[in-house]
């Protein structure tokens, strides 16, 4: 049972949840081929994201010169296939955002991966995120190679869907992380494709958290935030309400775990308010570092903007911690309000306060409810091995096997 993965960038702090993914496949019984078209360079803090770099093979590692030989041979080869991956490729630059050099780009990819993924057997390839990832895998199909399947993640796929019709229609079949994901691709495709799109949740490995206390931590008034630090995660509104907090002489401890292109701003946000003593950002860390950043918290806030289903709070919940986060996207089908966290409307700063003060103010024992009330649901909701065996039938259902 072989399979392709490819995904834009392989592996990455973010994107545990690819990883948990593939292995709890290959414990299934599937070979998985790991492509990449980036990845191979930058510091990994996990152990298990360098392991899984050296298993890895990357389309651009060797320089966009290397694209070319692959590309004028699957001319030779098939030129009515390749004619066609031309005309597929220029039809997704007419309804993108992007330049036609880009969708070229995508096809001399696809040329370089199809031989990979011929010589390795795979029945299909399954992209990740529906961006560019699945463009390579729709023109490697439309080469000559296995079909392709992906999941969408959101909320980029659903933001930027110019395209995203066509890749529906040609693919196998679709995987939506959520219920809401699913009606994002359902609203983005054709009525007679909506069969194709199924539900499959992104999971956790019980060694997450079989070792977790069986109760919340209450003492502290610690709360962390988990995630890349970028606009659309909402850290700068969550600045905004500490500076509130701290105005009220409601003493607290905020821990932004992650990094990334608004860090800057942060911390000139968190000087300029006073906050150096009460806020600290730790750079990206490893799985077992967010762990334990988690463990030593109250509660995890996650004020964001736009997201698909945020794995975090998978995690968080795991973990017996209760959640504070937006009405946004998938979060509501795992958050319940009063019974595993809050949950408040996005960009309020107001309600964001309002919340984190109830938060900290909270007794034990009903945090201790929360956050049991959490770990039951998502560990009914998010075993890894139970949702890649759902991934299982779908692939041997389209002749994985």
């Amino acid at each position: 049972m072989k399979i392709t993965y490819l995904v834009n960038h392989y592996p990455k702090v973010s994107h545990s949840f690819i990883r948990r993914e593939i292995l709890a496949l290959e414990r299934q019984g599937f070979e998985v081929q790991r492509l990449a078209i980036r990845g191979w360079e930058g510091p990994l803090p996990d152990a298990e994201d360098r392991r899984e770099r050296e298993r890895t093979r990357y389309v651009l590692r060797d320089g966009p010169f290397a694209l070319l030989v692959p590309t004028l041979l699957a001319l030779v080869r098939s030129p009515t296939r390749f004619l066609a991956a031309v005309r597929l490729a220029l039809k997704a630059a007419r309804e993108s955002d992007r330049p036609r050099s880009y969708h070229l780009g995508y096809l001399a990819e696809a040329c370089r991966i199809l031989p990979w993924v011929r010589s390795f057997g795979a029945r299909l390839i399954h992209a990740h995120f529906g961006t560019n990832s699945t463009d390579v895998a729709m023109l490697v199909s439309a080469l000559g190679g296995p079909a392709y399947s992906f999941t969408a993640h959101g909320p980029e796929e659903f933001l930027r869907a110019v395209g995203l019709r066509e890749k529906i229609r040609r693919s196998a079949f679709v995987v939506a992380i959520s219920s809401f994901g699913r009606s994002q691709l359902c609203l983005w495709s054709q009525y007679e494709d909506w069969q194709k799109i199924k539900v499959v949740h992104c999971g956790l490995e019980p060694s997450f958290y079989d070792r977790a206390p069986g109760t919340p931590a209450v003492a502290p008034r610690r709360l962390v935030c988990v995630g890349r630090l970028s606009a659309e995660k909402g850290q700068l509104l969550l600045i905004q309400a500490a500076a509130r907090l701290a105005k009220r002489g409601i003493g607290f401890e905020l821990v932004l775990a992650g990094d990334g292109p608004l860090r800057g701003q942060l911390e000139e946000m968190i000087e300029q308010c006073g906050l150096k003593g009460s806020i600290r950002i730790t750079g990206w860390i490893s799985s077992s570092e967010v762990r334990q950043e988690m463990l030593a918290a109250r509660v995890l806030v996650q004020p964001t903007f736009s997201e698909g289903l945020p794995v975090v709070i998978m995690e968080a919940m795991a973990l017996c911690r209760p959640v504070l986060a937006t009405y946004v996207a998938g979060i509501p089908e795992l958050v319940r309000p009063g019974e595993t966290g809050w949950l408040i409307p996005a960009a309020s700063v107001d309600e964001l306060t309002s919340a984190i003060e109830v938060c900290l103010s909270t007794a034990p024992e009903e945090l201790r409810r929360m956050g049991e009330m959490g770990h039951r649901r998502v560990i009914a909701r998010h075993s890894i091995d139970d949702q890649a065996t759902k991934l299982a039938g779908l692939f041997r259902e389209h002749g994985v096997a």
